[in-house]
């Protein structure tokens, strides 16, 4: 079980928060095309390493924060609030 450091709370156990997809994903404009728009509704990064996520503590503080996360080996390498830049 991963233990998950709540920057809101300290650490907590991974069954606490829900993961929520990608970090980072940019909205495209009204004017994008069919193809753009697909995009990002349904193709994301899949890394083998290092990724940003967002992920939400539901059954403690029910906040949101990002999270970047080593795919490989679970390895929690950054977390930091919605609002503060990505390392």
């Amino acid at each position: 079980m991963l233990r998950i450091p709540c920057p809101f709370c300290g650490p907590r156990d991974e069954v606490e928060f829900r993961w929520s997809g990608d970090s980072h994903v940019v909205r495209p404009g009204l004017d994008s095309s069919d193809g753009e728009w697909a995009d990002y509704l349904f193709v994301r990064r899949n890394p083998k390493g290092p990724g940003a996520e967002r992920w939400h503590h539901w059954t403690g503080c029910r906040q949101w924060f990002n999270l970047v996360r080593d795919t490989a080996s679970h390895a929690i390498v950054a977390v930091y609030k919605l609002d503060e830049p990505a390392p």
